[in-house]
């Protein structure tokens, strides 16, 4: 009895010592079989170099798939992780770039606008002052009116000079120098148009039909002060001489002159046609027998004025209109009168587009509209030759004599290839 005591004590023990021994070394039985060998060198999965045979659980093909899926995710991730935050880095330094070029190219377009605003100045300046150098007897050019006060000026020669109380303006527009769309701003300003369209007024000078801004009754001019304001207006006149911003467009006087004649006479035109043409064809046309009553069956007959019988008009003494001229071709210095309205912007056709740019960022309006841009077929200067061809050198020295003040004032150069050739 003591011996199998013994023994069932020493097997019990046994037992519990095994199962101790499994119980530690557990995990490693477990994973003995289920995991390949692993590359000491890299730690990454890699076949052995031989298949096990031994017996055990094997892997179904959806369990070797879930587990390459799972290690293989494992590095994806990791790269993936590495790689936003570069992308990020990458995409915030594009944008700074981006940003401080659209700065820079902000303050090249900032300072270029500086230097032609500088240089805008410069010419306004410059312009003004030789208007004052001319008027004072500086440049020895003499012509009427130059030293006449203004309240000596007839109010009917006041009659181009638009006022705009609201905006504190006053525009002398000179035809066949961009009046027509200068006219649509003043209207613009005025709000003195209604839109049929609308119901409301104008807003957008290119909508502002052409053909009714010449119509007088649109404007309030210094002519129009006496029915308006009586013994006050010429006091009137002064004050808003003296407070509003003055401006004009002027143009080469020559070429100013061919451009009228261009299209009034150049083509029909029934108005000019029995008021000019046909004295200029009576005159100095040569024409035997009575004229056609319309202009119409003058172009058809092949009637009408040449330049030279227009050159020859105007410098006739026995013009009685010489005195004043029509609008269209009279001096600037006498629809204007410089000498005695202190401008304080002289704009050219010749330069249009930025002295218009100037202009309105000087009246305070840009921000209303843009200044219509005008055709761009405009009578050139180096037409005058051509125009000039067939008039005797006499005749256009003459002519220089009547419109010299106006080359004086506004700066043109004297045309020595039409005066000596």
């Amino acid at each position: 009895m003591g011996l199998w005591r013994g023994l069932r004590v020493a097997f019990i023990l046994g037992s519990l010592f095994m199962i101790l021994l499994l119980l530690v070394y557990w995990d490693d039985v477990r994973g003995f079989s289920l995991h390949p060998l692993q590359d000491p060198k890299h730690g990454s999965p890699q076949a052995a170099s031989c298949p096990l045979t031994t017996a055990g659980p094997s892997l179904s093909p959806s369990t070797a798939r879930a587990q390459t899926s799972s290690s293989s995710t494992v590095p994806t991730n990791a790269f993936k992780t590495k790689l936003i935050p570069e992308k990020t880095r990458l995409e915030e330094q594009k944008q700074e770039d981006k940003q401080e070029q659209e700065e820079e190219t902000r303050e090249e377009d900032e300072e270029k606008g500086r230097s032609r605003t500088s240089v805008d100045v410069r010419e306004q300046e410059a312009r003004k002052q030789r208007i004052k150098d001319v008027c004072s007897g500086q440049d020895a050019v003499e012509f009427p009116g130059r030293t006449r006060p203004f309240e000596q000026i007839p109010n009917r020669e006041l009659d181009h000079l638009i006022v705009d109380d609201t905006h504190q303006i006053i525009y002398c527009y000179v035809p066949k120098v961009a009046c027509t769309n200068w006219k649509r701003v003043m209207v613009i300003l005025a709000q003195s148009l209604i839109s049929p369209s609308t119901g409301k007024p104008y807003t957008d000078p290119k909508a502002v039909p052409p053909e009714l801004v010449h119509n007088s009754t649109l404007y309030l001019t210094f002519s129009k002060f006496w029915h308006h304001y009586g013994s006050l207006s010429r006091h009137l006149m002064a004050l808003k001489l003296q407070h509003y911003t003055k401006f004009l467009f002027v143009r080469d006087p020559f070429v100013r002159l061919i451009s009228a004649f261009r299209n009034k006479f150049g083509s029909p035109n029934q108005e000019f046609y029995k008021q000019f043409g046909s004295v200029m064809l009576r005159r100095y046309g040569n024409v035997s027998g009575t004229l056609p009553e319309t202009v119409a069956e003058a172009f058809a007959a092949g009637i009408k004025p040449t330049f030279e019988q227009f050159v020859e008009y105007l410098q006739d003494p026995e013009t009685e209109q010489k005195s004043i001229f029509n609008e269209h071709w009279r001096q600037v210095c006498r629809l204007c009168h410089p000498c005695q309205v202190g401008y304080d912007f002289i704009g050219r056709l010749e330069t249009l587009e930025p002295d218009a740019e100037h202009l309105l960022k000087l009246l305070k309006v840009d921000h209303l509209f843009h200044f219509p841009s005008g055709a761009r077929n405009r009578t050139a200067a180096s037409w005058e030759q051509d125009w000039f061809a067939q008039i005797p050198i006499t005749m256009r020295r003459e002519l220089y004599k009547l419109y010299e003040p106006d080359f004086e004032l506004f700066g043109y150069p004297k045309p020595d290839s039409v005066l000596h050739q």
